[in-house]
């Protein structure tokens, strides 16, 4: 199956929290759309890698996403290494997107850092005909995807461009609060955590509402392209 757009994350929920309402209104407008998960989040204080397993479904399903795939590599030690890389670029040659997402390169989480550089060697590498990779033993074909864009993750920057989310934030917040376990629950009696804290959802919207006002728009979400974006002036006297 080819997709249009392919956004990777290092833990399930990074996708929903940053960019939940652009993948809402891709898959809205009929653009396939499929998430790939570095790691499966064992490492996380609050549930476990099999209820957030079952959260990830959920919110695919919320968000109406063609594919959601986990690439196994354990949590809290995404190491940049070739066989890594070599799972990255597999599936960018299995799915042939023509954008693909990662975490921004500069964040809290050092995964969220790995993960980026993975994803940006892997756009490059997966362009090689000489770099070899087999899908169910059938050599995969050389193919690079036309854009790599950065979303926004705990560390801000200034955004090369905002996409309106108005119509699908709460989309984006269910398909957020399917993983119930890590949010905050006055029930669950886990440690809190940095995300479980009752503010944390508070300042999901508050950043939402902040770039929308940017653009003159309710709610947006922010992301940066280290390459030049064509614009289109006509779109804008239409």
């Amino acid at each position: 199956m080819n997709l249009d757009v392919l956004v990777f994350a290092a833990h399930p929920d990074d996708a929903e929290l940053s960019m939940g309402g652009t993948i809402a209104k891709l898959t809205h407008n009929k653009f396939k759309v499929g998430i790939i998960d570095f790691t499966r989040g064992e490492l996380g204080t609050r549930g476990s890698a099999e209820t957030r397993q079952k959260e990830a479904f959920q919110a695919a399903i919320i968000l109406k996403t063609s594919v959601r795939e986990n690439l196994y590599i354990p949590d809290g030690n995404i190491q940049r290494t070739k066989e890594n890389l070599i799972k990255v670029v597999m599936e960018i040659r299995k799915f042939r997107p023509k954008i693909i997402f990662a975490p921004y390169f500069n964040d809290r989480h050092p995964d969220h850092i790995d993960a980026s550089c993975i994803v940006k060697e892997a756009m490059f590498s997966s362009g090689l005909p000489k770099v070899k990779t087999f899908n169910k033993e059938v050599a995969q074909e050389a193919y690079r995807p036309e854009k790599l864009f950065y979303y926004m993750q705990t560390y801000t920057f200034e955004p090369t461009f905002i996409v309106d989310v108005t119509k699908y934030f709460d989309t984006k917040m269910r398909a957020v609060k399917a993983f119930s376990t890590q949010f905050y629950d006055p029930k669950n009696s886990e440690p809190e955590t940095f995300i479980s804290n009752p503010k944390f959802l508070d300042y999901i919207e508050s950043r939402a509402k902040f770039y929308g006002f940017q653009i003159r728009k309710t709610y947006g979400e922010p992301f940066y392209s280290e390459e030049s974006i064509e614009l289109d002036i006509a779109d804008y006297l239409k």
